[in-house]
Formats: C-alpha cells, sequence, structure tokens
C-alpha cells in the first residue's frame, strides 16, 4: 500500500515543491488549499507527472470543519492519511507590533497556530495507535524567524512559528509511545511567494545574501528536509527542529 500524506498550503511553495517531490516517490498527496483551486490543480498535476497520486482538497486549517473534511477527503480517496505536512501559513504587509490591528492579529494566529493545532489533533486523532490508527509521521513547518523575531517586521508572525516549534516538541512526547513521529523544520530566507504577501517580493533575495551560504534557500532544498522527516531513513528522529537557513 503506497503512502498518503496531506499537506495544508499545498498549492505553492514550500508545499507544493514537497508535494511534487513525495510523487517521485510515488506517494498519495492530498493538496490543500484555501481558495485558489488552479494552484492546488497545478500541483496536483505535478504529483501525477512525477509518478505519484493527488487529489485538490479545499478548506480553511482555522475552521474545524474544515480540517476534519480535508482529512475525511483524502481518507476516502486513499485509505488513510499516512503523515501529515502542517505546512499552511500567513503573513502580512511588514510593520512593528504598535501599528497592527487586531484583524490581522487575529489572522495571523488563527491560521498559523490554530491552524497548525487542529490538524496535528486530527493526525493524533487518527494516526495514533491506541486510537486504532497504525502510527505516522507529522512534520510541522516553522520558521527561522521563531529564532529571530522579526523585529519591525513580522514580529506576529515569529510568534506564531515559535508556538509551532513548542507544538513540535510537546507533541513529540505525546504521541512517540504512540506511533507517530513529530519534527519540524525552520526555514530561513526561502524563495517563495509569501515575501510578496508581506510586501517585500525582493527580501529573500536581498537578506539571502547577507547568510552564511549568500543566497536564498529554495522551496526545493526545504522539501528536502521534509521529505528525509517523513521517510524511513529518519526512523529515530522525532522532536527534532532542523534549520534550513544557510547558517542564519
Amino acid at each position: 500500500m503506497t503512502q498518503t500524506v496531506l499537506i495544508t498550503g499545498g498549492s505553492r511553495g514550500i508545499g507544493r515543491a514537497t508535494a511534487r517531490l513525495l510523487g517521485e516517490r510515488g506517494w498519495s498527496v492530498g493538496v490543500n488549499y484555501a481558495q485558489n483551486l488552479r494552484a492546488a490543480e497545478q500541483t496536483v498535476a505535478e504529483v501525477e507527472r512525477a509518478g505519484g497520486r493527488a487529489l485538490p482538497v479545499a478548506g480553511d486549517v482555522a475552521k474545524e470543519a474544515d480540517v476534519v473534511a480535508m482529512f475525511d477527503a483524502v481518507t476516502r480517496a486513499f485509505g488513510r492519511v499516512d503523515a501529515l505536512v502542517n505546512n499552511a501559513g500567513i503573513v502580512a504587509p511588514s510593520m512593528p507590533l504598535a501599528d497592527m490591528d487586531l484583524a490581522r492579529l487575529t489572522r495571523i494566529f488563527d491560521v498559523n497556530v490554530l491552524g497548525a493545532y487542529l490538524c496535528a489533533r486530527e493526525a493524533a486523532r487518527r494516526m495514533s495507535t491506541d486510537r486504532g490508527g497504525a502510527g505516522g509521521v507529522i512534520v510541522n513547518v516553522s520558521s527561522a524567524a521563531a529564532r529571530l523575531g522579526s523585529p519591525n517586521e513580522y514580529v506576529d508572525y515569529a510568534g506564531s512559528k515559535g508556538a509551532i516549534d513548542t507544538l513540535t516538541l510537546g507533541l513529540a512526547k505525546e504521541l512517540g509511545p504512540r506511533g507517530v513521529r513529530v519534527n519540524a523544520v525552520r526555514p530561513g530566507l526561502i524563495d517563495t511567494e509569501i515575501h510578496a504577501s508581506g510586501g517585500k517580493p525582493e527580501r529573500a533575495a536581498q537578506l539571502g545574501a547577507t547568510t552564511p551560504l549568500g543566497r536564498p534557500g529554495s522551496a526545493d532544498e526545504v522539501a528536502q528536509t521534509i521529505v528525509w522527516l517523513l521517510s524511513d531513513a529518519a526512523s529515530y528522529v522525532t522532536g527534532a527542529i532542523l534549520d534550513v537557513a544557510g547558517g542564519r
């Protein structure tokens, strides 16, 4: 039986790169998206061209009913969910905290924190061996911002990713005895569309040049780390938070 993964925020960037790489390895992939069906369908096509199977799955991770429906859809299509890549996340235009309004803060934490916790909870309910599951793997996508703080830019985003680090550490201890490994990656300055959504499309290229490796990273480089954590090659790795940040 082929392995099945649900990737939240799978229609672009790191999510898409991870889906494509898993497709090359024969995985079945649920490609979650919030609004852009066309982008999700493009990811699905790339997975299928690579040799895997894929399904676009609509849902807002900040809504409990949507999260349950996403897991149900993937289970119906592929039999069960063996892994979760908890990747969905948003950022907003850069500014100091003093200038952020409540609507912005609420949405950042609803998607990046509540959404990640809801998805991890649903994965735990379905994968845990003490609940009838077959075990599995969760990889949370954090950010180097969690340890850098992103002052004057995105302290809200940074704080939301700090919560992902804590989730990873605690949940790994909860679920290890129940057959589920939980790890995280912390990408740094990665050349994806998220910087444009924060109002700075050139941010990765500009700041990437200041890293020890002298360049921004690519979504594929982060995806390689995620796929390793999902694989049996990482069978004794849980509770780890791996920086993919060029030394920054």
